[in-house]
């Protein structure tokens, strides 16, 4: 019964959060200029040095890693507006559960990443980049973004209830992510980094999701790189839904707690 009502208030919560984001478009231009500006930059500015063309194939699993951690700050955001603004009391002084609240965020961010995904492969097609997959590989991938978007979205959550205020949230919230995005296989082989960062980035669920969106879509390494090794890069979508799973099993209830503690307060 509690499952049922906390999906329930999490669809109201859901569809309150997308009827605003309709209504205020340009809080979308964040999560479509920001790939795009990755892709080109890494792409035309970085990418000659790396591989060329080849390097554009390997690019983008890495991009999409990388865009879809970021997203996680929107999370972390709108989530700390609506604590700011009151909201959220006003929520709390009605029978909704406690879950619903947080769940309604997290899966209504879905649609900005979803919005990113797409943008992130058009660009990638203009840029020459091309899937050489079957229609079910790639559809899987998608689905695994997604999971990954979901997850991390959790982690942006538990930001924004413990900062509470919109500026330490976006603080907080950008200032995590450089390391866990660039110490990782998203844009090189994790096997190329310097010996002490090596196995936190083979180890990184970053360079899971990048490298299972590679092999997802069937793009492959440029010539030179060196390989990774280790079990994570051997059974990536593996490791990546894994991940997954544990980053929902940790900050969900984690967020839920901060989330009545401050009911109480």
């Amino acid at each position: 019964m509690r499952v049922l009502r906390a999906l329930g208030d999490g669809r109201v919560i859901a569809r309150r959060n997308l009827i605003g984001l309709r209504r205020t478009p340009g809080a979308l231009v964040t999560g479509i200029a920001q790939p795009i500006l990755f892709v080109l930059i890494l792409a035309f500015v970085f990418g000659g040095a790396l591989g060329g063309d080849q390097y554009r194939e390997f690019l983008i699993g890495g991009i999409l890693a990388q865009t879809l951690t970021f997203n996680s700050s929107f999370t972390a955001v709108y989530l700390a507006k609506d604590l700011q603004s009151g909201l959220i009391d006003r929520f709390r002084a009605l029978p909704m559960s406690r879950v619903g609240v947080i769940l309604g965020r997290t899966v209504s961010d879905l649609a900005t990443s979803a919005i990113s995904v797409l943008v992130i492969l058009v660009c990638g097609l203009a840029i020459g980049w091309r899937p050489t997959s079957g229609i079910g590989s790639i559809l899987l991938t998608c689905a695994l973004l997604m999971l990954f978007a979901f997850a991390v979205s959790w982690v942006g959550a538990l930001i924004a209830l413990t900062a509470r205020s919109v500026e330490v949230a976006q603080s907080v919230g950008l200032l995590w992510l450089f390391p866990v995005c660039f110490v990782s296989g998203a844009f090189v082989s994790a096997d190329m980094l310097p010996s002490a960062l090596q196995a936190i980035a083979r180890w990184n669920p970053v360079t899971a999701v990048a490298t299972a969106a590679r092999d997802g879509f069937g793009n492959s390494a440029p010539a030179g790189f060196v390989a990774p090794g280790g079990w994570p890069a051997e059974h990536p979508a593996l490791y990546a839904t894994l991940c997954c799973i544990t980053l929902i099993a940790v900050f969900a209830p984690m967020a839920v707690m901060r989330y009545r503690s401050i009911g109480r307060r």
